[in-house]
This record gives C-alpha cells, sequence and structure tokens, in this order.
C-alpha cells in the first residue's frame, strides 16, 4: 500500500475548494496586512487559481497553469510580513478543516520554497 499524499489526506479537491474558501473569506480579506491586494481581484478566479496551486503543493495533480510565482507577484512589492500573514491563513484554514499540524508543516515548507519568487518582486 503506498502512503497517501498530503492531498489525498486532505480530502482531494472538494475539501481543497473548502479550504481556499474559509482561506480567502475568513482569513485573508478581513485582515488588514494583506487585504488590500486583494482590492481589485476577480476572487472567482483567484480562488481557482488557489485551489489548483493548493491541490498541486499538497501533492495532487498538476493543475496549475498560471504564471509563475514570480510573474504572479510582479510590482507587488511584497514584503516578509505578507507572506508570513498568507502563511499563517493558509496554516490556519488547513488547520480548520482537520489537516494535521505535521502535514501542515509539510505543506508549509513546499510554499515556503517558493518565498524568494514571491517578495520583493
Amino acid at each position: 500500500m503506498s502512503e497517501q499524499t498530503l492531498y489525498e489526506k486532505a480530502g482531494g479537491s472538494e475539501a481543497i475548494e473548502k479550504v481556499v474558501d474559509y482561506f480567502y473569506e475568513e482569513l485573508v480579506l478581513k485582515d488588514p496586512t494583506v487585504n488590500q491586494f486583494f482590492e481589485h481581484t476577480d476572487m472567482v478566479k483567484q480562488k481557482r487559481h488557489q485551489a489548483k496551486f493548493i491541490s498541486y503543493a499538497l501533492g495532487g495533480p498538476n493543475q496549475y497553469s498560471g504564471k509563475s510565482m514570480a510573474k504572479a507577484h510582479e510590482g507587488m512589492n511584497l514584503q516578509p510580513e505578507h507572506f508570513n500573514a498568507i502563511a499563517k491563513h493558509l496554516h490556519d484554514a488547513l488547520a480548520h478543516f482537520g489537516v494535521s499540524e505535521r502535514d501542515i508543516d509539510e505543506a508549509l515548507t513546499r510554499v515556503a520554497a517558493l518565498r524568494d519568487d514571491i517578495l520583493y518582486k
């Protein structure tokens, strides 16, 4: 028996969509540290991209076909406090839906690998 991916442990695409909704609606968009970055964003499109990205980051199917992380964040001048806030919100959203701390840590390690592509762009 092969070990489940984080994606499978989290509950697959349906669960990821719920995580993404909660991530944005209850956490990110209510956080003045980062919500200004989404003022003029098509949130339906953003959530769709984020669900694909998180699925990929959790070892699910690579359906993400958007811009590179560096290109997507170009001109935003994101700082470490913005990255950290988003990472915390991702942690909290995954935890809210019962993902274990061990699995969250593994997912956040994968996200942290993209830090340099996101910051100061």
